[in-house]
């Protein structure tokens, strides 16, 4: 009976998961590669950073950002300082003659969201119609900022998520870190591609600086420290459904680094896992959820597996159609990253994914996690 029972509920979730995966790799398919045109943006645009003990990273990303091919009259960059004890303000600040603008954060109570409250005093200095969000240890290319704005102005968008790859991997780890991240980007196009938004990445995100204020900002998911993008485009997909776009081009893409280590690896991903307790779309809880029960159920069945091996025949079964399905979905979206050598570790990525998937969805919603030298929630 616990055979039967557990062979139903193997096969059931194992055909929900080729489902779910397989709907997602419609969904990149279905957003087409954007070429962005001959004409000139005219658009005025703000870029934000909130950088906070960058010394050794934000210089390269201002000359990148100062570098762009957009008419520079078009565009600002506000740089916010969120209490940073190292040279970011100073090495921000020598570049105020080049109009780069300088925001230091002094708040005298402690706040659980400080780059919440970075972002939302750059948008009240902000002059620009269209805001920019990425990173402070972000690189991209000098067409970056046209393809962006292109594209903002081919369509009727209030909000742009734009593709963020890793790069200068200096191992394996960073490597297969870098394969798992080009997943969770692919994932996040392919919702969109899908009229069903569900994440992105506040590296590389844009939107329009009324619609910002329309919904208030990041009022009511301002208790939590993460969300400046994944929970704001949940607020402008119910707000205004269908105004998502997804910048599919190589020259709207964002690189920046993989942790370097495990310890750094955890922390970041219990962090993004800790806005899923704020998801308000029951579709979307739903697929995260039936996602974390599949993987849960390949470790109980590996344990039941030591009462009767049945339990591991089924195990491997279904572990090959889950590799199967993720190297359809990978394929394309390693193609677009010009990455897919990568390829070669959906073996060993699909294995580990399991442990890391079912520890991060416990961890990340259970507790305080360290971002950028605090501890936050």
């Amino acid at each position: 009976m616990v055979i039967l029972a557990a062979s139903i509920l193997t096969g059931c979730l194992t055909l929900l998961y080729i489902l779910i995966i397989f709907f997602l790799r419609l969904g990149w398919g279905r957003i087409p590669y954007f070429k962005k045109t001959d004409t000139t943006p005219s658009t005025f645009v703000s870029i934000l950073i909130a950088a906070r003990n960058e010394e050794g990273k934000i210089e390269k990303t201002i000359m990148d950002i100062l570098a762009q091919n957009y008419p520079g009259k078009f565009f600002e960059l506000i740089v916010v300082d969120d209490h940073s004890t190292d040279r970011t303000s100073e090495i921000v600040a020598s570049f105020s003659t080049l109009g780069v603008k300088l925001i230091k954060l002094d708040e005298s109570e402690k706040l659980n969201s400080y780059k919440k409250k970075a972002i939302t005093e750059a948008i009240n200095l902000a002059q620009g119609e269209l805001i920019i969000t990425t990173d402070a240890d972000c690189r991209m290319d000098e067409s970056w900022l046209t393809t962006i704005v292109s594209y903002y102005e081919s369509g009727h968008y209030n909000m742009i998520s734009s593709p963020v790859i890793y790069f200068e991997e200096k191992n394996s780890f960073e490597e297969m870190q870098t394969l798992e991240f080009m997943f969770l980007i692919g994932l996040g196009a392919s919702g969109i591609g899908n009229k069903m938004p569900a994440t992105c990445n506040g590296a590389n995100l844009a939107y329009r600086k009324d619609v910002f204020i329309k919904l208030h900002g990041f009022k009511g998911i301002d208790d939590l420290a993460s969300g400046d993008d994944e929970l704001f485009l949940h607020k402008v997909a119910s707000a205004y459904p269908g105004t998502i776009g997804f910048c599919k081009s190589r020259e709207a893409v964002v690189y920046t680094h993989a942790k370097e280590n495990l310890k750094e690896f955890i922390q970041q991903r219990k962090r993004w896992a800790s806005k899923s307790t704020r998801y308000k779309n029951k579709g979307v809880v739903f697929l995260g959820l039936s996602i974390w029960l599949f993987n849960l159920l390949f470790l109980l069945n590996f344990f039941l597996g030591f009462t009767d091996p049945f339990f591991w025949k089924i195990g491997l079964i279904s572990l090959a159609l889950k590799m199967s399905i993720e190297l359809i979905f990978l394929f394309p979206v390693c193609s677009f990253a010009e990455r897919k050598r990568l390829l070669l570790y959906v073996p060993l990525s699909t294995i580990v994914h399991i442990f890391y998937l079912v520890f991060i969805g416990i961890a990340g919603n259970s507790g305080k996690y360290k971002w950028k030298g605090r501890m936050v929630r």
